[in-house]
């Protein structure tokens, strides 16, 4: 049932995940797999170390199957099935075979899950190392003498979860007090600190490049993701309706123990069991990484949502046992209330496979656009007013089979030669000054464009050159202008 319910998880994230558009992160995962090895690891020296190990997976991935939108993402897609699977294991493990398969049910339809199955980054094989590295805990201590392959395994995974992603390493916090109420004796807890102080010194580079490539997420000071919204629905839940129902459960999954236990204060005390329960293990994967990454944004501005996404099985799990709780562990009545968490689940799974779900971004039509209008041997320009990873240039490196024989007339350095992932352009001033657009005729200039505003970039240079505005066409996020002059005006 784990494997089947995997399959399913990776089915259910892949399908129509090549319809939105690709964005910015994505963008950049792309740009930096298909580097030449030499230039991606001096572009790792600069920027991005901590994905680095993702972007090498990345680039061994598209070389056999290619650049598209859906094979970008199937990989992350696979990993989700892979935590989907995890999961179900666990809960079988701490529970029971029934609740295993809603767990599994239940982490195929979360919303943050069916996101992360259809992006182009770490997040999803961070989610299923999270999940696997949890089932191995609860094996390591469900077990009284485990085998020592095991506290490697766990110590291996670790290191290559870290790698991944490096927030990941908080997991062990989340662990160590399993292990703590677990009541485990010195031998076990000593095995662990060795398997992690072994896990910490193979990502020691990672750690030293992170903290040298700090500076890259300074620009995050300028924003706030800690907000009620954030912390409530976006983490995982990708709706009120849905966030609503499932901290419910959470409550109740966290609540009823908890009173039992209350009410059982004053009776003779009995042994604590050796297994952990399934509340105490999801409720530590939640909570511990989540409250230390929220915390630190008042100190280190370096938090947004998608930190937690490997948190979000765990979310799976207590919202399985707060439905548990709720049915009284009627067969019937679990099965109805599965029903109606995948029911309010179905509205954001269909708005993440929206054609503009990543961002609100739109490069396949700008591709299309220019692919349908744009002649052999035009020019074609493009604001460079906006952050990078929102600059519409973009477009040109994830969708180009829109822009075939088109003059790329403002590229200055192509992203394979730069220390960092993208491209590096001159100014539409710069370029004329280099004489580039003197035998030009034909221009298109794509603006980065929101509701209520539209960019001017560059349009006065290209007045200033003798160019008038022959069209115009809008796209979601982007305007796209058809600039064009009486031949050999330009000299």
């Amino acid at each position: 049932m784990a494997a089947a319910l995997g399959v399913a998880a990776t089915l259910l994230s892949a399908a129509g995940s090549w319809i939105p558009s690709l964005w910015g992160d994505e963008a950049a995962s792309l740009l930096s797999a298909q580097r030449p090895l030499p230039s991606l690891f001096v572009m790792l020296g600069h920027v991005d170390a901590v994905h680095g190990a993702y972007y090498l997976l990345l680039l061994g991935w598209i070389r056999l199957v290619g650049t598209s939108p859906f094979a970008l993402r199937l990989p992350s897609a696979i990993a989700v099935g892979l935590a989907v699977a995890a999961v179900t294991l666990i809960a079988a493990r701490l529970r029971s075979p029934r609740l295993a398969i809603a767990a599994g049910i239940i982490c195929c339809i979360i919303p943050r899950v069916t996101y992360m199955g259809e992006e182009a980054r770490s997040y999803a094989a961070s989610a299923a190392i999270a999940a696997w590295l949890t089932y191995l805990l609860v094996e390591l201590v469900r077990r009284r003498h485990p085998p020592a392959w095991l506290w490697v395994a766990y110590g291996a995974l670790l290191a290559a979860g870290v790698y991944l992603f490096l927030y990941l390493g908080l997991l062990v916090l989340a662990h160590g007090i399993v292990l703590g109420a677990s009541r485990v004796g010195r031998a076990t807890m000593a095995r662990w600190v060795v398997a992690c102080v072994g896990a910490l010194l193979a990502v020691s580079p990672l750690l030293f490049w992170a903290i040298d490539e700090r500076r890259q997420i300074a620009y995050l000071a300028s924003r706030t993701e800690v907000s009620f919204g954030t912390l409530t629905v976006s983490l995982w839940f990708g709706s009120a309706e849905f966030a609503a129902v499932a901290w419910l459960l959470i409550l109740v999954a966290l609540a009823v123990p908890l009173v039992a236990r209350l009410r059982r204060r004053d009776r003779p005390s009995r042994p604590v069991p050796h297994v952990p329960s399934l509340e105490l293990v999801a409720a530590t994967w939640l909570f511990v990484p989540s409250l230390i990454l929220v915390t630190s944004q008042f100190f280190v501005a370096d938090f947004t949502a998608r930190y937690l996404s490997y948190c979000a099985p765990a979310a799976a799990l207590l919202i399985v046992c707060g439905v548990d709780r709720v049915a009284s562990r009627r067969g019937w009545a679990v099965a109805a209330a599965i029903a109606v968490v995948v029911g309010l689940a179905v509205p954001a799974y269909l708005a993440q496979r929206g054609p503009y779900s990543k961002n609100d971004s739109d490069w396949s039509n700008i591709s299309a656009t220019l692919g349908t209008r744009a002649h052999a041997g035009d020019a074609v320009a493009f604001d460079e007013s906006v952050r990078p990873s929102r600059r519409p240039r973009l477009a040109l490196r994830t969708y180009r089979a829109g822009f075939t024989g088109l003059d790329d007339v403002m590229l200055e350095t192509p992203y394979y030669r730069n220390t960092s992932w993208p491209d590096r352009a001159y100014s539409l001033a710069k370029t004329a000054s280099l004489g580039r657009l003197a035998t030009v005729d034909r221009l298109w200039l794509v603006e980065y464009a929101t509701p209520t505003h539209v960019d001017a970039y560059g349009i006065d240079t290209l007045r200033g050159l003798g160019f008038t505005r022959a069209a115009e066409y809008r796209t979601h996020r982007s305007v796209i202008y058809l600039f064009t002059r009486q031949p050999n005006a330009g000299s």
